[in-house]
């Protein structure tokens, strides 16, 4: 199946495939990974319309301040606890 979305959402979804298991990233340091340091609601944003969540894991990325952030996926905040804790990663 071929991703569809912007070009913006396209690299942020794919950085996010980056991510290692058990590693978290702020969605702050996804902006600046992906070169755009100012775009940190654009990325909150597109990881928000992530189409294939779990298998891309936007559930790794969490806010600045770590606290969990949002998750569009089925479950929501619940299931990205829960995702984050079968990695190791308790916030």
């Amino acid at each position: 199946m071929k991703l569809k979305g912007t070009n913006f959402q396209l690299k942020v979804w794919n950085y996010l495939k980056k991510i290692p298991r058990g590693k978290v990233k702020t969605y702050s340091e996804v902006a600046k990974s992906i070169g755009k340091p100012l775009a940190v609601r654009a990325v909150a944003n597109a990881i928000g319309k992530n189409p294939l969540a779990p298998q891309i894991p936007c559930h790794r990325v969490i806010r600045s301040d770590g606290s969990l952030g949002g998750y569009s996926g089925k479950g929501g905040i619940k299931t990205k606890r829960l995702l984050l804790k079968k990695e190791g990663i308790t916030l």
